[in-house]
Parts: C-alpha cells; structure tokens; sequence
C-alpha cells in the first residue's frame, strides 16, 4: 500500500490537518502503509493508547511510538504545528526563518520555532545519498562578513564552503555543499571523493589543491579564465546561496551554518518538486531525531557568518 498523498495547495492542508486527529492519522498511516508489524515479534494487532500517541502490541505489549526518531521525538509542541512548520519549510520558496515563523504561527518563543526548524532541517539529509555522476563543477566559496586580515584562499576570519555541482546540459542536477577548514589538495580531493562518483569528469579551476584529482580517479578539467564562465552552475549556486543566507536569514552564526547549507541543497535539489519534501522533513522517511534544545545552544563557535563576496576577485560565488 503507498504511503498517503499530500494536499495540493494550502487550501487543502488546512482542511485535511485541522486537529491532533487527523495528523495522528497521517502519522500512522505514513509509517506503517501496509498496516502496522510489532517490531519486537512481528504481530499485527496492537491497542490504541489515547493520550500517548502508542500503540502497543497485542501480542507481547510493546509499545511504538507514532514520533519516536522522527523530528517530533518527545516534543511538547502539538503535531498541528510540527505539520505548518514541515509545510512551510518544504513549500515556502525563499525559504523560512525562524523570526518569520514565531510571528506566523503565533509561537511566543524564538528559541522554540528556531529549534524547531533546526530538527527540520536535520531530517533533510539522507545519510546514504547517491554520489554525483555525470559531468561535476567543482569550487569554493567564503562565507563571512568584511574583517581585517588577508584575502584570497584561506582568507582570514570567514568559513569556507566547498560545493559541487552536476551539469546537465544548460541546466544544473543535484548539488553538494559542505563546511571545510581549508583549501588544501587532503581536504578538497577528501571532498570531491566524499560526494562524486570515480571515474566521471570533474571541472574546476586552476587552484593547485585540485591537481591530484586525475591520480584520484577523475577525468579532471582544470579551467582558467572568468570564473563565471568557466564554471557557471556551481558560481549560480553559490550567488543564490549567500543571496538567500542574507535576504531570507539576515546571515547565520558559524556553528548553524551546516544546518543552513543542508537545507539550502535539499531545496535546490527538489525545486522542482516541493511538496515531495513533506515527509522527509517530518522523519518520516527515515529515523532522523534532529539535534536537541542542548545541541542547539550549548556550545557557541563565533560571530556571525554573513555572506559575503569572495575576497579573492570581489566577485559573488566564486
């Protein structure tokens, strides 16, 4: 039996997921679309327990939670909410900050809608992707706003983003984003192998840490001249990426910043296909937690990490 449809507009999803009831339905039925198996000895008949959102086998009494490992796991927020902020987040073009959703949903507290969209976005990555094939676009980017300090690679006191970037024709396939430390030939050949497949064609630029992607496995492209040019899909990408951590999020701290690039790649990956996105938000897709209150909070690493242009050319995305 397939998993239940989604609503088609807004419209819809306000009828269909009106109360606690209904979601609860959508749940169940969500992860259990052929009825559901006790995990423990495999039988199928279980009781319903009211107010605790279990069912418990019949058989040998164990006891399944409808939101154990999925973003919901042990929240006190209702399932009505957890199923706007899901819809927002996978349908809302420019994406959602969590100022925009505290004042939408009628939430009195920040850190309560920005924790959620973090447990969010932790199910937005799929531990076991596919590589990338094909034709790949290789490069680097900064993120971080003007300080004192030596420009180019490396350049003092910002993040380094590494992105990669399949080329379909005069359009782009499934990009791959990711926080390094530096620009050494370990790391980025270490990225590069991490998220394309061997044997296809990689194009970079001529930055000496990509040198070793022809012994590496790769049919490496070094290209030289405008940037912009020579690798337009992966320079769009990283443009419409600081555009979005600016306009949307009014830039984000270092230690969030690999949240945002996870969901920046999901949405540039199914922008085609939004509503597609609602279940593997919500976990139900496969077991994803997301990160707790703690998590979130307990440790700080820096300031601000605003977009910013790249200190090498002056130029956005490179």
């Amino acid at each position: 039996m397939p998993r239940p449809d989604f609503p088609r507009t807004i419209m819809e999803f306000q009828k269909r997921f009106s109360d606690e009831g209904e979601c609860l339905k959508y749940l169940i039925d969500s992860r259990w679309p052929d009825g559901f198996v006790c995990p423990r000895c495999t039988h199928d008949a279980f009781y319903w327990k009211e107010g605790r959102s279990l069912l418990q086998c019949k058989a040998c009494g164990y006891q399944a939670s409808v939101t154990a490992g999925t973003a919901m796991h042990r929240s006190k927020q209702p399932l009505t909410l957890w199923f706007w902020a899901a819809y927002l987040v996978t349908t809302h073009t420019p994406g959602m900050s969590a100022l925009q959703f505290k004042r939408q949903v009628g939430l009195s507290s920040y850190q309560t809608a920005f924790t959620m969209l973090h447990k969010l976005r932790a199910a937005l990555v799929k531990k076991d992707r596919d590589k990338l094939h094909g034709t790949v676009e290789v490069d680097e980017t900064y993120i971080g706003g003007k300080e004192a300090g030596p420009g180019g690679r490396g350049a003092y006191g910002k993040v380094i983003v590494a992105g990669a970037v399949e080329v379909r024709g005069e359009v782009a396939g499934r990009l791959r984003l990711r926080v390094i430390p530096d620009v050494t030939a370990h790391t980025l050949e270490g990225f590069v192998k991490e998220n394309v497949e061997g044997g296809v064609t990689v194009k970079t630029d001529a930055w000496m840490g990509y040198v070793g992607l022809e012994k590496a496995g790769y049919h490496h492209y070094m290209l030289m001249g405008s940037k912009s040019e020579s690798l337009p899909h992966i320079h769009r990408a990283f443009s419409n990426l600081k555009t979005w951590l600016i306009g949307t999020h009014h830039g984000v701290s270092e230690q969030h910043l690999p949240a945002y690039l996870n969901e920046y790649v999901f949405r540039f990956n199914r922008r085609r296909t939004p509503m597609a996105a609602f279940q593997t938000a919500l976990g139900l897709i496969s077991e994803r937690k997301g990160p707790t209150y703690k998590g979130l909070y307990g440790v700080a690493k820096g300031g601000l990490a605003w977009a910013h242009p790249n200190p090498r050319d002056g130029s956005l995305g490179s």
